[in-house]
């Protein structure tokens, strides 16, 4: 026979001592960092899309993942062969990216807990394919809203989540409770926990600081057909109430009829046939099935990634051709683009495509008489770019040559003695590991307008520039600075000042 347990807890009880397991067990691997910075990014006033851009790159797998998402059919109405976070963001949105980069990282830090006991990974493994189904399902709408829809389904399942991985004994708890009284699991938990699992799983949001749009869409929406159009908050939570009812369904290996039963109740309130429903339900099963099998190696011949293995920097092999791609986009797309989005695109293309250890922009303020760095990329970069500036009155330094010359220097080898004297006090306080670098002068009607900045750490060897880089390099130069000729309405991060 099974004891259950029913002493009742209050909710500030339960929160209390679930915040001090997060404390204890740490928050989901390697989640809670970059769900901070991504929902910063998508708040920021100034620089959002730089931002989101930086924040995005600082992670090489959710890089690869955003990219190869952005290029998917379901975005081919955008534009496909996306090689740039910053283009992916310019294309689609930063409200897009972000979304799409949280559900990329929930669904990361929930198939990573591998340390989970048996009852959290079936709640997790729901998560996930809660957010697969949330996305197919969106996507028939429109696949502006996939990527919220994502977030939205799988934070249906967060209160569920968060119980079973940080609160094993109260979930026993209530799943015994559940069986034992034939009620389900939220009015279960309401009697052990002291609130229901959503709303436990909304307090998790706000402590995490996600928007309360994203937040407000947990509770449960009970499927009815209405006179009058959901709104898009109430599209989004009935997209997610299905998602997740269909995703436990699933988890239960239930007959077909039982998915059948769901999606024929939510397709009138959706207004989408409940065939299509069930189609994009079976879509996402198949796309979690591809997600987890095993990928088989690359065949001879066969086109290789766009970006440097994680962790990888230095001049990659094919550097020319990335740089060639980037100058080509650049120049393609600087008709419809802003200025602060075709520097962002060129900084990030010389990043990746030479594999720099660090990357900046730099901008000429004429007020102020000074260069500073408005965009930069590396590890900790951003931290360091109250020290990457320096006065704009000409000094006998590499810098000021570069720009009173209009001409692109290579530094090879920084550390040779030779060049002490030219290198001025700001960049060897700032960048002391750095050996090598380039600097890629912006002069607009014969006045310096800032400059391109990237290195190669010390650990790598000196570094050297193909002719094609060189060529590919000025392409990108060029592009920018017709765009900097443009008179043009004041942009965050480049014409202020």
């Amino acid at each position: 026979m099974t004891t259950v347990d029913t002493t009742l807890s209050t909710a500030a009880d339960t929160l209390a001592l679930l915040w001090t397991r997060v404390r204890e067990r740490g928050e989901l691997p390697g989640f809670s960092k970059v769900v901070n910075a991504i929902v910063g990014a998508m708040r920021g006033d100034d620089d959002r899309e730089f931002n989101m851009t930086r924040t995005v790159l600082s992670d090489p797998a959710l890089t690869q993942k955003v990219l190869r998402l952005a290029n998917s059919p379901m975005y081919a109405a955008f534009g496909q062969n996306i090689t740039t976070v910053s283009r992916a963001v310019a294309v689609l949105g930063t409200e897009s990216i972000g979304h799409l980069a949280l559900g990329l990282k929930l669904i990361d830090g929930l198939s990573g807990a591998s340390s989970a006991a048996a009852p959290a990974r079936l709640e997790m493994d729901n998560a996930v394919m809660a957010g697969h189904i949330g996305r197919q399902v969106a996507a028939l709408g429109s696949s502006r809203d996939a990527e919220e829809a994502v977030v939205c389904a799988m934070l249906h399942a967060l209160g569920r989540v968060m119980t079973s991985y940080y609160l094993p004994e109260r979930w026993l708890e209530i799943r015994a409770l559940s069986v034992r009284d034939s009620v389900d699991d939220g009015s279960a938990a309401r009697r052990v926990l002291g609130l229901g699992l959503d709303d436990l799983g909304r307090a998790v949001g706000q402590q995490w600081g996600l928007p309360a749009a994203l937040v407000n869409t947990v509770p449960d929406v009970i499927p009815a057909i209405r006179n009058d159009p959901l709104d898009r908050g109430e599209w989004l939570a009935a997209v997610a109430t299905l998602s997740m009812r269909c995703a436990e369904v699933i988890g239960k290996g239930a007959p077909a009829a039982a998915m059948d039963s769901i999606t024929g109740e939510f397709s009138g309130m959706l207004g989408l046939h409940a065939g299509m429903l069930s189609k994009a339900v079976e879509t996402a099963r198949h796309a979690v099935r591809d997600e987890q099998a095993p990928q088989p190696p690359s065949r001879a011949g066969e086109a290789t990634a766009v970006r440097q293995p994680a962790g990888i920097r230095g001049r990659p092999t094919d550097a020319t051709q990335r740089l060639v791609l980037g100058a080509t986009e650049i120049e393609q797309l600087a008709p419809s683009i802003s200025t602060v989005q075709a520097v962002s695109m060129a900084l990030e293309t010389l990043y990746e495509g030479l594999g720099f250890s660090r990357a900046a922009v730099f901008q000429r303020l004429p007020r102020e008489k000074r260069y500073v760095a408005r965009m930069c990329l590396g590890p900790g970069m951003h931290e360091k770019a109250a020290l990457l500036a320096f006065d704009d009155l000409y000094q006998p330094d590499v810098f000021h040559a570069a720009l009173s010359n209009d001409k692109m220097v290579l530094i090879d080898d920084a550390h040779d003695a030779a060049m002490a004297a030219k290198l001025p006090r700001w960049w060897k306080n700032a960048l002391p590991t750095a050996r090598s670098f380039v600097v890629i002068p912006l002069v607009v009607h014969r006045l310096p307008a800032g400059f391109l900045y990237g290195d190669w750490d010390a650990t790598l060897p000196p570094a050297i520039l193909e002719p094609g880089d060189v060529q590919a390099l000025d392409r990108i130069r060029k592009s920018l600075i017709r765009l900097l000729e443009v008179p043009r309405s004041p942009e965050p991060g480049w014409t202020r000042g």
